[in-house]
């Protein structure tokens, strides 16, 4: 594997040097790409068009990035900006000089691409569903084939700007870009032939939410047991990293698997709550719309609640929560009190 790594930091090099310019724009793509924005932006939009696609959007997030979190854990794979340092393949020339920014140091294992796999997954959803809408609505027709092309155009052109960028911040190596996105897809694509998603109980939820949290810390403890710390990329990051501040907590295993577990168990209360139920029947555009703008409104400022890392189990605690938080208040609390405010209004006129 050195030889590719070793190809790798070469590629990360190359961009870094020809492609200083585009700094700001890479950040942008690597920001953007960031699952976050997925349930907090693309989820409230989604959801309140068409809720099989919002629903849709979430389990592929969530369990694609419990499956990113598992082959992690698995392929121990690298990081650029630490194994420059600890290889001995440079033993008889220059290590190569590469560049830290305030994304780099991620404290997970480097395989696949989170980042890559979450947002070709996220992605492929939000094609495919646009595509079969068409459709439907319009049929085969060339017109359609036109919009299928530039759908697909900019499928692979966002696929192509987070690959480089994770590469070009050093973040990760080419090769973990590629697997990433082929994995994404591949998780999308299943979840396309998964139908029990859109009538699932909230005892399956919650079965569900249990599952992944047991397996997983199942499967950590076995690996400890067998003497494979799976931690081991903590140590690296905070050795290597050229600022202290730029290690952060919420990058760690831990703290995605509980976000997206959070987000998951949400997604279920919402659902099958007496607000949701509520406010559910005539949502009318205009209503959908209104629904959309104070998601997002009230999701950025919650957004800007960051949970106290100086415990770590109450940080993980608190992000369990804020996690579950988004997609309850998206789908019952915020339709709930539109709907209220709309009905008093109503009511005044009269």
């Amino acid at each position: 594997m050195d030889a590719v790594h070793g190809y790798g930091v070469s590629t990360v090099e190359y961009l870094q040097t020809h492609y200083r310019g585009a700094q700001s724009w890479f950040l942008f793509i690597s920001f953007a790409a960031d699952l976050r924005n997925t349930f907090f932006v693309f989820f409230p939009v989604w959801f309140h068009l068409c809720e099989s696609v919002g629903i849709k959007l979430v389990w592929t997030a969530v369990i694609g990035d419990w499956l990113n979190l598992v082959f992690k854990w698995i392929l121990f794979g690298e990081r650029p900006y630490w194994w420059v340092h600890e290889t001995s393949f440079y033993s008889n020339s220059s290590v190569p000089h590469i560049e830290q920014f305030p994304v780099t140091c991620e404290t997970g294992p480097g395989s696949p691409s989170g980042h890559a796999m979450g947002s070709a997954g996220v992605y492929y959803v939000m094609v495919t569903s646009l595509l079969a809408i068409l459709i439907k609505k319009q049929g085969h027709s060339g017109k359609n084939w036109c919009v299928r092309g530039a759908l697909w155009a900019v499928f692979w052109g966002v696929q192509v700007c987070v690959c480089l960028s994770r590469v070009f911040l050093a973040a990760h190596f080419p090769h973990q870009v590629i697997a990433g996105v082929i994995t994404g897809m591949i998780v999308a694509e299943a979840f396309s032939r998964v139908k029990w998603i859109y009538s699932a109980s909230l005892k399956r939820y919650l079965h569900t939410t249990l599952f992944l949290l047991t397996f997983a810390l199942g499967f950590y403890l076995l690996l400890r047991a067998l003497g494979v710390d799976l931690l081991w990329t903590l140590e690296k990051a905070k050795r290597w990293c050229v600022r202290a501040e730029w290690v952060h907590m919420d990058t760690t295993p831990f703290a995605s698997l509980l976000r997206n577990l959070g987000t998951l168990f949400g997604l279920g209360l919402g659902l099958h709550s007496p607000l949701y139920t509520e406010s559910k029947p005539g949502r009318s555009a205009p209503f959908r719309l209104g629904c959309i703008i104070a998601s997002l409104l009230l999701l950025h400022l919650f957004d800007s609640f960051k949970p106290p890392t100086h415990t770590e189990a109450l940080f993980y605690l608190l992000s369990f929560c804020k996690s579950a938080a988004v997609p309850l208040a998206t789908v019952g609390i915020i339709p709930y009190c539109l709907s209220g405010a709309l009905s008093a209004h109503s009511k005044k006129l009269l």
